[in-house]
This record gives structure tokens, sequence and C-alpha cells, in this order.
């Protein structure tokens, strides 16, 4: 028996055009739109499932996003997607979503022609696995442009979530005794000097409190970040999905 919401996502499926490249689309006709290049691809996720959940989060909200999507690089943990071959890929969007996985690639020059855009201004969210992407390459830059580096994960579990920043446009509402889905805990060894973080979740082993939500200023872009994002669970539960979408518009410029 297929779940109401899984039904949904089947639906929307049949609606969606997956681009390798950039493309130009059609300007919703709403008040408010926002156009959104999401990267996703690589290892360990349930990808086109997370995709889908996204788009209906936006749709749900009464977002009127214009979505271009490149799922690229296999599901493995080394790649070098084509997108980042053109000097102009995040031409004309206002925001992009990182929600890959690459730890193993290295190549600094390929690295550094993402982040050289998004140092440049391109708004940027970044999602889960993002922060484990590059993870063995020596350069730092994709690190400072998350605002958080980290290596590794504790184990799934419910965690509790810990505002410390609730005035915050991305977190104002955002409920008390929030427990998340079934979900990993990254661990964070640095926070970078331009971030600012939002929210924390505490180590079941440690006791340690880690970054779960924050901003980041990287150059003249502005970055929304979560480490959450494992589970198709989390991308079924509404307080998530509402704070993915608020940190997008964020980042964008458009709240």
């Amino acid at each position: 028996m297929k779940t109401p919401i899984l039904s949904l996502l089947l639906c929307l499926a049949t609606q969606l055009t997956v681009a390798p490249f950039p493309a130009t689309a059609a300007e919703p006709d709403s008040e408010t739109s926002i156009k959104i290049l999401l990267v996703t691809g690589g290892c360990c996720h349930d990808y086109d499932f997370q995709t889908k959940s996204m788009q209906l989060a936006f749709k749900a909200r009464g977002i009127a996003a214009n979505w271009t999507v490149v799922n690229d690089g296999g599901n493995g943990t080394d790649a070098e997607i084509e997108l980042y071959q053109n000097p102009q890929w995040s031409a004309g969007f206002d925001v992009v979503i990182h929600n890959e996985c690459f730890a193993a690639t290295t190549n600094p020059d390929y690295i550094r022609s993402i982040t050289k855009s998004h140092h440049a201004g391109t708004n940027a969210v970044v999602i889960h696995c993002a922060m484990h992407t590059y993870r063995d390459a020596k350069i730092d830059d994709w690190r400072e442009f998350l605002g958080v580096t980290s290596r590794r994960h504790e184990h799934q579990s419910h965690y509790a979530v810990d505002v410390v920043a609730a005035e915050h446009a991305i977190m104002k509402g955002f409920p008390a005794g929030y427990k998340t889905a079934m979900d990993e805990l990254y661990v964070i060894e640095k926070t970078w000097p331009n971030t600012t973080v939002l929210a924390t979740s505490k180590s079941e082993k440690s006791d340690q409190a880690h970054p779960v939500f924050w901003t980041n200023q990287y150059g003249k872009a502005r970055v929304f970040g979560t480490t959450y994002g494992h589970s198709n669970e989390t991308f079924e539960d509404a307080v998530y999905l509402d704070t993915i979408v608020k940190g997008t518009l964020w980042a964008a410029g458009k709240m």
C-alpha cells in the first residue's frame, strides 16, 4: 500500500525535468518566485526521493520555485561532474542547493571551479553529505565555503535540537522540544569565522554539542547549512522541510 506522501511523490515524479546543465525555463506566475539549481548525486542516500520532497515542500508552502536539477556522478564517492566545466555554471540562479556526496574527489582545480563562483556571489544551501563532499581533499576552500569542517558522523537517532539563535529569521517559529526524524549527527571539528550557529544537537556518546543549522558568509555569498538530511524520514518531516524552505529563501535574499 502506498502512503499518501509516496503517492504525491510518484505523481510529481512524472512532471519533473532533470537537466544536465542549467537551463532557462519559464518564469513562475507568482509575486514571489525563486530560481533554484539543485546539484545532487553520489553515494549513500535516496536523492530522487529527497529532490521530490523538497519540490513538494516549496509548492505546499506557496513558494513559486523554478527548479533545475542536476543529478550526476553516479552513486560512488569520486566524481567530477560535467556541470562545473562551464565557468558560468551558476549564472541566472538565485540560489544553488548542494545535496551531493563525493568524499573521495580531491582535484583542487575542480573544487575551486565551484567555490570560485560562490565566493563571487552565488548563494547556496548545503545539506548533510555536502559537508563530507571533498572530505579527502587537502585544500580547505570547500570547507570554508560550507562554514564548518566535518569528517565523520555518529550513529542514527532522534536528536533533540537546541535553538541558539531564536531571533534569526530562519529559526523563528521553530518548535521547542523538537527532535529529529531518524538521522545522523555529524561531528563538527571546526566552525569557520564567518559562521553563525543557529541550532545545535548533543552527541549521545560525548554530550558535546555540534552545530546542525547555521549560516555562513563566504565572500559575497550567503550560505545556509544543515548536517541533517540522511534519511527519507527526515525528508518527510514538516519541521525539517519548513527550515529548508526558510533557509533557502534567506540564502537567496527572498525572505
